[in-house]
């Protein structure tokens, strides 16, 4: 049996970070009932999609119930009583104040279900002077202070790969939330309502800089901190043929390691000196070899500085593999399967590898 076994999740979510938050209480064994409104949610329509049906929506969505509901009609929404009445967990992500319009805030539903946990994900919270402006994931960031740190060059700033805010704001603080509301209910007995503000974490990955400005009475420039292109020791060095070394070779020992293997002449050492200089005398000397002559070279080294590949090429790492990173399956269409999300959640609490589950139909 997994943890969550017997737990009855509402998602009334879209697009990202509740239904990645479902998937994972989906995954260690909670039922996951996806409430969508007529025509489906909104990444139904996410391409790619297989025989018509999208595999971002699939990846998110693995292994859930559905149901179609018109959330304005009344009929409709007296269809989630029996419901609510015996859920555990209910998520919703709409902008504040619209579940209390449609007479399922959480004051409305505690009534129905007093041990019902509330988690309500949003880009500001539930409360304060931002509460009802839109965002996305590079407002939050923006707002937040943490984009300003590293940006990238100002005639040409980089927009992150990764989605922080929807993801680390919100559906990791959800999932650790909810769990530590199931906790307070096996204690005290009562739910309650979790607010998740995206934004609100995302002074959290600014830690550093908190505690330098904090002490200080300075918070640093974009690209001056250490570990955001301030340092030749953290650094992204282009190699002969464009492919990027990721150079982590923070501590002195790494340093040596690296600046040996790569020849790094003596005066350059030393980055205290001149950060700039030693930064650019390690540039000249990357970018003089391909990285496939480099990769050995630094293996060899062991100093954290490694080639940085493609994610097809990541996904087929026997590492990985071997791990079973990519050992559960989603049924997407007749016949066809793809890798199901790799989760951060331990094999334990998840069903066997190799489980093929669908996602919900399109109608319900």
């Amino acid at each position: 049996m997994q943890p969550l076994s017997g737990l009855l999740v509402l998602d009334f979510t879209t697009l990202l970070p509740g239904p990645l938050a479902s998937l994972m209480l989906a995954e260690a064994g909670a039922e996951v009932i996806k409430i969508e409104r007529p025509g489906g949610e909104d990444m139904r329509r996410f391409p790619p999609l297989v025989d018509g049906e999208s595999a971002a929506f699939a990846l998110l969505n693995r292994g859930k119930k559905n149901l179609t509901l018109d959330l304005k009609n009344e009929t409709d929404r007296a269809k989630l009583v029996p419901l609510i009445k015996r859920a555990d967990i209910l998520i919703e992500q709409f902008r504040p104040g619209v579940m209390a319009r449609l007479a399922l805030g959480y004051d409305d539903v505690r009534k129905l279900n007093p041990r019902l946990i509330y988690c309500s994900i949003s880009g500001y919270g539930q409360s304060g002077p931002r509460v009802d402006e839109a965002g996305h994931d590079i407002n939050y960031i923006g707002n937040a202070g943490l984009l300003d740190l590293q940006p990238g060059p100002a005639e040409r700033p980089v927009v992150p790969p990764a989605l922080i805010a929807d993801i680390a704001g919100g559906s990791f603080p959800a999932v650790i939330n909810i769990l530590l509301a199931l906790r307070a209910r096996d204690q005290r007995g009562q739910g309650c309502h979790v607010d998740i503000a995206m934004t609100d974490a995302m002074f959290t990955f600014a830690w550093y800089a908190l505690a330098l400005g904090s002490a200080t009475g300075r918070f640093p420039k974009p690209g001056e901190m250490s570990l955001a292109g301030g340092s030749p020791r953290y650094q992204l060095y282009p190699a002969k043929d464009g492919r990027l070394v990721a150079c982590g070779s923070i501590e002195q020992k790494f340093w040596e390691a690296f600046t040996a293997a790569i020849g790094l002449p003596a005066q350059f050492i030393d980055d205290r000196r001149d950060s700039q200089a030693t930064r650019d005398a390690v540039a000249k000397l990357i970018v003089a070899r391909t990285s496939a002559e480099w990769q050995p070279i630094l293996a060899a080294a062991d100093c954290c500085a490694t080639i940085v590949v493609p994610l097809e090429q990541a996904m087929r790492d026997p590492h990985f593999v071997k791990r079973g990173l990519f050992a559960h399956k989603i049924d997407i269409a007749a016949g066809k399967t793809m890798p199901a999300l790799p989760l951060p959640i331990s094999p334990k609490f998840r069903d066997k590898p190799g489980a093929k589950k669908a996602p919900p139909l399109k109608k319900a």
